[in-house]
């Protein structure tokens, strides 16, 4: 097992403790995901879980977690998921798995929203690529008005969105981010801003986590 894997375990068990019996849950999507959804189904608690995904629904239900449709869930008291880079401010990049726009719905609903990552997820700035998807029509043009950009090799998102990353600077996120809801044909960004996280799990290489108050 290598050091970043060990990071994710820890810090996924840790994710995994803060879960209460009675609570609805949305769980994201990706590796350290992935590691939290057997500590958690090991502590027996009767929760309902909303996935973001098609890959994290089945892992889930495999474990025995009972997973329902986003729409018969009312509220969700948490949402856990990971980040590809997390900033000294808080913003954070996520989408390398394509499941940005589910992990945005699902995390904006949550009273609150906790990031688990191990270090190396750490920038000092956010860089490229940022993910976004866009419909299919009219996709060539979208992708003009936010050069340079890429379409992904990748199969459409469950919902048939194109997934595709933005290549270009990113010296204020929040600008960029402006810029990718103002443009049509955006169904969906990877930038996630401050305000909806509510706190942050980090996993170091001593074994410890750390955890940042976010927002």
């Amino acid at each position: 097992m290598t050091g970043q894997q060990e990071q994710k375990l820890e810090v996924a068990a840790a994710a995994a403790a803060l879960v209460e019996d009675g609570m609805t849950v949305g769980l994201g999507t990706g590796s350290t995901v992935e590691l939290l959804l057997a500590p958690l189904a090991a502590r027996g608690l009767t929760i309902r879980c909303v996935a973001t995904s098609p890959r994290t629904e089945e892992a889930a239900r495999a474990l025995g977690l009972s997973v329902e449709p986003f729409e018969t869930v009312e509220r969700l008291d948490i949402a856990i998921d990971g980040a590809d880079q997390v900033a000294p401010d808080g913003w954070l990049v996520k989408g390398g798995g394509g499941a940005h726009t589910r992990e945005k719905l699902i995390e904006a609903a949550a009273h609150r929203f906790v990031v688990i990552v191990d270090e190396s997820k750490l920038v000092d700035a956010i860089a490229p690529p940022v993910p976004f998807e866009l419909l299919a029509f009219g996709a060539a043009s979208v992708l003009r008005a936010l050069a340079p950009s890429q379409v992904r090799g990748v199969p459409r998102s469950p919902d048939g969105g194109i997934i595709a990353d933005y290549l270009g600077p990113v010296d204020d996120p929040a600008a960029l981010a402006g810029r990718f809801d103002a443009t049509p044909g955006v169904i969906e960004h990877g930038l996630f801003p401050p305000e909806m996280v509510s706190e942050i799990l980090i996993g170091h290489a001593d074994g410890s986590v750390e955890r940042r108050i976010a927002g």
